[in-house]
């Protein structure tokens, strides 16, 4: 089983927070570091608000 995170991969913030799904790998930013996209829902009441945002990989762990 690979360790690599890539698109469809559902992780976490190393440091916690919500479960965000990767829609993209690519380099980002201006230290041209690998990162992913994701996206995530917060869910503290209806409708649920759709969040995104782009984060290091070295700062993520994936989540099975």
């Amino acid at each position: 089983m690979s360790d690599q995170i890539k698109a469809g991969d559902v992780v976490q913030l190393k440091s916690g927070g919500p479960l965000m799904t990767v829609a993209n790998v690519d380099i980002y930013g201006y230290e041209n570091t690998l990162s992913a996209y994701c996206d995530w829902f917060i869910q503290d009441k209806s409708p649920w608000k759709k969040e995104n945002g782009t984060f290091p990989l070295s700062s993520l762990k994936k989540v099975e």
